[in-house]
């Protein structure tokens, strides 16, 4: 007896569903590989070592960070991609995926229909640093310099595309200062510049610039996000300073290869919530600049979409294009 083609189509779904929470009940039960897109150190680093090392506690098994820096995180992106949907293969990623997006217009992959969203993890602030020899302290100050000699500031991002470079292609709209743009492979070197001398400006990750800014070896004129920043209370938001509406950070989120079971990305964020609530986690953490964020797949899924748009828009009104 041949089934209608609709009682099928249910069947199919059912088996899916038993099959992938027959997989969940014994998840994992080998080793996990979180691929890190990026260079050790970083905001995404430190959380995928945190989150692997609770994990192994309480799963008993393996759990490898895998850094596959390159090509703005799609390299190691495009790698999960390809990889098979069974929760073994996992991607931390953060909000340079949709800022490049913006930038180049696709990706090697579609960040929507290719990739499963888990949960959303933390958030770190940016901010614009200033060397103390400019006679800047803040975004008003830095506008008179910037009328009183033009041409004469340029600042330093963590690369083209990077949330930081739009941060700071968006304070330039919103305010009339000129700044060149200096593109470095990375934050570090822009902050590095920012106190030899070499640049006067830098956009760049909030918590690189809190132990300088505690010693006076660099000024931080503002702070991007809606609220001012745990490692910076001092230093006013930007939105504090006129520019409205104005909140950005970096957000760092745990995907996977498209259709991963349900149930499996359920007990990943059960397991990843407890890890993340240990106090030891939330110090080291808090240390290294990144601010517990909760979020559901559903909230990671609608941020991908807000911020592809916004990034989007903003390329298109501050003319960022690769170099």
């Amino acid at each position: 007896m041949r089934l209608h083609p609709s009682i099928q189509a249910l069947c199919a779904a059912a088996l899916l569903v038993i099959g992938g929470t027959a997989q969940a009940d014994t998840y994992p039960s080998k080793s996990v590989r979180i691929v890190v897109p990026y260079a050790t150190g970083g905001g995404s680093d430190v959380l995928a070592r945190q989150i692997g090392a609770g994990l192994q506690k309480l799963w008993n098994q393996p759990v490898v960070v895998d850094n596959r820096a390159g090509a703005s995180g799609n390299i190691g992106s495009a790698e999960v991609v390809r990889a098979a949907s069974d929760g073994y293969t996992l991607l931390l990623q953060n909000s340079t995926m949709v800022t490049n997006l913006g930038v180049y217009g696709k990706l090697p992959y579609d960040e929507e229909k290719d990739l499963t969203p888990i949960m959303l993890l933390g958030v770190t602030p940016i901010a614009l640093a200033a060397n103390p020899s400019l006679n800047a302290s803040n975004v008003k100050e830095l506008v008179a310099v910037s009328k009183a000699k033009p041409g004469s500031l340029s600042y330093g991002s963590c690369g083209i595309g990077t949330p930081q470079n739009f941060v700071m292609e968006l304070v330039k709209l919103q305010t009339g200062i000129e700044a060149t743009h200096v593109g470095y492979k990375g934050c570090s070197p822009a902050v590095t510049d920012v106190l030899g001398g070499q640049i006067p400006l830098a956009m760049v990750s909030a918590n690189l610039l809190a132990p300088f800014a505690k010693n006076g070896k660099i000024k931080v004129l503002g702070v991007s996000t809606a609220k001012r920043y745990s490692l910076l209370p001092d230093v006013p938001t930007f939105e504090e300073q006129g520019l409205k509406p104005f909140d950005f950070s970096i957000w760092f989120a745990l995907m996977g290869p498209k259709n991963l079971p349900p149930a499996i990305v359920a007990k990943l964020v059960t397991d990843i919530s407890t890890v993340l609530a240990e106090p030891e986690v939330v110090t080291i953490l808090s240390n290294a600049g990144v601010e517990r964020y909760k979020g559901s797949a559903e909230d990671l899924a609608k941020l991908i979409k807000a911020d592809t748009k916004r990034y989007t828009d903003l390329a298109r009104s501050a003319n960022i294009k690769p170099e």
